[in-house]
């Protein structure tokens, strides 16, 4: 039996499940050079037929536990601006937040707006413990999305990981949900 991934709204955002036809879509947002540089898992090129492999994987991984990861969708144009989603660490009751936003709606908070949806579904009703998210140094709006969301900075790790073979500082952040329930 299939497990369904809730949808999640907010004021302006729709978070949904990503669906095959997303792909297109998820090719011309990601494929931006921008958006590959400043996330460690997005290549570029961002090939034909990669968006739908990546998509195709999102059912399995939620129904096992591993992963919850949503299309972010603005309600007022139902147009797909982005992705965040939450990679799951059930030993630890923990999970990591990851996004990205297509360039052209940067700077408008829709992050931060689907970032707050997502710690509390995961503490509300995945009952994690603890929520991390890590950014290159050199994208520091990454990291104001954190701070907003009431993350605190709690490692600094210098030449941590290699992009586009240049060694890169990552910046990590977390909440625990003690913190987040003190905060709502």
């Amino acid at each position: 039996m299939t497990k369904d991934r809730p949808k999640i709204e907010t004021k302006r955002l729709l978070l949904r499940p990503f669906e095959l036809s997303d792909g297109s879509r998820v090719k011309e947002l990601a494929g931006d050079k921008a958006i590959a540089d400043t996330t460690l898992n997005i290549p570029h090129p961002y090939e034909d037929g990669m968006a739908e492999e990546w998509i195709s994987t999102h059912q399995a991984k939620f129904e096992s536990g591993e992963l919850a990861n949503y299309a972010i969708i603005l309600k007022s144009t139902k147009c797909l601006i982005g992705a965040i989603g939450l990679t799951i660490n059930k030993r630890f009751n923990r999970a990591e937040l990851g996004y990205w936003i297509g360039k052209e709606y940067w700077n408008q908070d829709y992050c931060t707006e689907a970032s707050k949806a997502m710690l509390e579904y995961g503490f509300r009703n995945l009952g994690l413990n603890k929520i991390i998210a890590t950014h290159i140094d050199r994208n520091p709006a990454s990291g104001k999305v954190m701070e907003k969301i009431g993350m605190k900075k709690e490692g600094f790790f210098r030449e941590h990981v290699t992009k586009w073979e240049k060694y890169e500082d990552m910046a990590s952040y977390g909440i625990l949900k003690k913190e987040w329930e003190r905060s709502t």
